[in-house]
This record gives structure tokens, C-alpha cells and sequence, in this order.
């Protein structure tokens, strides 16, 4: 009898002993991680604004693929949110504020617990790509969340590894979003033609897209300042292909609602007059263009249309790169001639 009452005495030492080493653990904790990924900020931010988005890179999903999702009406922005529910309870997380494409603001919480803040921000490398930090803290920890990270090893250990796998997934995840691209054949249409203001030059074909980097914005800065009305979206006329000979002719053009007579001796102005064309259009970045004008040429055979070798072939660009940080989101349309 007197050992088991030295038991209990000794369990209630140790549990007062435990009890007290929890209390006097920090109330506050803060977990901080960082991943450079190869995009945009904007692109990132985009991602990142809408909790639709965090199911594929989600590292507790990851983990625990049963969990139950909840979407509100509002999921982007300030005041999207959303909630979950798995073995461990329930939780729930909501935007409070945002920086665009520079920082997120959030709230999260566990069950009925003092929700902790979520922090994202985004700073652009000098080599283009853009530095993530994702960090999470709070200074009202419960007794049980001190007792389990007391442990555990602290927060960072128990978080800072879900982090880290989070990163990696979202570079995954963003850089494949970057990647994804389509080509729609649409057919025989009618090309209406117009005036243009152009420049034109003859290069190595592995030269061609620096020159076009170099002139079309030459045309664009020569109609703005100007003041001269841009009818649509520029576009690059293919004079001449020679793969053999690695050599390419092109004008990188901008059309206009009229003829202008130009001031600039390196800047002209032409017309395409009416023509019957097969359109295609490629939605992604521009590295896939070669497979768009090949699956462009492919369907001419295959549906008994012929090209006109004296053109035009044109590209054209309907949206700005500027506009549309995500290549995803780039349209480009082809045009090429074939004879009635």
C-alpha cells in the first residue's frame, strides 16, 4: 500500500514538474521558410490568392488525402476563405490582406484555438525568377499546442518540414501551370487585309527572335508617338523559311486604320490586301509556336488546301507579355495563305 501511495506521489511530481515546464514555454512561436521559384510574382500571387488553388501542393493533403475540403462563396482576395475537417479536428484559414503580386496577409485556425497569422511575400530575382517566403506565427499558443511542441522539438521542427515540402510542390505545381499550352485549327477563314507600318531585316533563323525583341517595339514606339490608331494586334509577316540555309526574311509589323506616310526611313508602310487563309491559334508560350505552324501545315494536305508560296504567313500576337505575366496565357494566331 505504501509503494503504490509513493507511486501516485511520484506521478503527481512528475505531472506538477511536466505541467510546470510547459507553462513556462514561450506563448509565442514563429516558423519561417524560403524557396526561389522560376516565375513571375504575379504569377505566384495569382496562384496563391485563390485557396482553390492549394489543394495540388498542399503538403498536409499530401499527408492526409481524406482530409474534407470546404470552399466558401468567396475564395479570392480579401475575405476568401475556406475550411477543413480531418482526424485531428477541424480548421479553417481566410485571407485579411494583400499587397498584389508583393504579399498575402491570413489568418488560420484550429478547432476554437487563438487563430496564428500567415504571411506570404514575393520578391523578384534579378534573374527573373522570384523569392517565396512563407511564414506563420502567434503569441497566444494553448497549454496543450505548448505541451505537444514542447515535445516535439518546437514548432519549427513540427511545421518547418511541412513548409519546405510545400514550397517544393508549389514551384512544381506553377511551373507546370507555365507550361501548359493548346493549338486549335479553326479552318479556311478570310484574312480582311489593312495597312501596317513595318520594318523588315533577313537573319540566321537562331537570330530571329532577338531581332524580333529589337524591332517590332521600334513600330509600336513610332505609331504611339505619333499618335497613329492601332487596328489590332502586331504581327510578323514570314517573307522567307530556309531551313536549309538557316536563314529567315520577316517584317515585324502594326496595323493601322490607314495609310500613313512615314517620316522615318526605317519604318514603311504596306497593305495586305484581302485573303483566304487556314487560322490557327496557339494558346501558351511562344517556345511552342514551331509545333503550331507544323500542325498548321499538316492540316492543308489533309483537308485538300493548298498554300500560296507568295504568302503571307503571319503571326500575330493579340496578348501583351506585359499584360499576361503567365506564357499559359498568351494567344498567338497564324494565318496562312492558300490559293482559291
Amino acid at each position: 500500500m505504501k509503494v503504490l501511495k509513493y507511486i501516485l506521489f511520484l506521478l503527481l511530481i512528475l505531472t506538477i514538474g511536466i505541467s510546470i515546464y510547459v507553462v513556462v514555454q514561450p506563448n509565442s512561436f514563429e516558423v519561417t521558410r524560403e524557396r526561389t521559384i522560376n516565375a513571375p510574382a504575379s504569377v505566384i500571387y495569382n496562384h496563391l490568392i485563390d485557396f482553390k488553388n492549394w489543394e495540388p501542393w498542399s503538403p498536409w493533403l499530401e499527408k492526409k488525402p481524406d482530409t474534407k475540403l470546404m470552399y466558401s462563396e468567396k475564395t479570392t482576395g480579401v475575405g476568401g476563405s475556406y475550411s477543413w475537417e480531418d482526424d485531428e479536428g477541424i480548421g479553417k484559414m481566410k485571407t485579411l490582406s494583400t499587397t498584389p503580386n508583393i504579399s498575402i496577409e491570413q489568418d488560420i485556425q484550429f478547432d476554437d484555438y487563438e487563430p496564428s497569422r500567415v504571411n506570404w511575400t514575393f520578391a523578384p530575382t534579378a534573374e527573373g525568377g522570384t523569392k517565396v517566403t512563407w511564414q506563420m506565427k502567434g503569441d497566444s499558443l494553448p497549454f496543450m499546442f505548448k505541451a505537444y511542441s514542447a515535445f516535439s522539438g518546437g514548432f519549427d521542427k513540427m511545421i518547418g518540414p511541412d513548409f519546405e515540402r510545400g514550397l517544393e510542390k508549389l514551384d512544381s505545381v506553377v511551373i507546370d501551370d507555365m507550361k501548359k499550352y493548346s493549338i486549335t485549327i479553326q479552318g479556311a477563314t478570310q484574312h480582311s487585309g489593312g495597312f501596317y507600318l513595318y520594318n523588315t531585316t533577313s537573319c540566321k533563323i537562331n537570330e530571329l527572335e532577338p531581332k524580333m525583341k529589337e524591332m517590332l517595339p521600334k513600330v509600336l514606339n513610332y505609331a504611339s508617338s505619333n499618335s497613329i490608331t492601332v487596328a489590332g494586334p502586331p504581327f510578323v509577316n514570314y517573307l522567307k523559311w530556309d531551313p536549309e540555309n538557316n536563314a529567315v526574311i520577316f517584317l515585324c509589323c502594326v496595323p493601322t486604320t490607314s495609310k500613313v506616310i512615314t517620316t522615318n526611313g526605317d519604318i514603311l508602310t504596306g497593305q495586305l490586301e484581302p485573303f483566304r487563309a487556314v487560322k490557327a491559334i496557339l494558346k501558351g508560350n511562344y517556345s511552342n509556336l514551331q509545333e503550331a505552324w507544323e500542325k498548321t501545315m499538316a492540316y492543308l494536305p489533309e483537308h485538300g488546301l493548298e498554300a500560296n508560296e507568295n504568302g503571307p504567313n503571319l503571326e500575330a500576337y493579340v496578348t501583351d507579355p506585359l499584360n499576361y505575366p503567365n506564357p499559359a496565357d498568351w494567344i498567338t494566331e497564324i494565318f496562312v495563305a492558300i490559293k482559291e
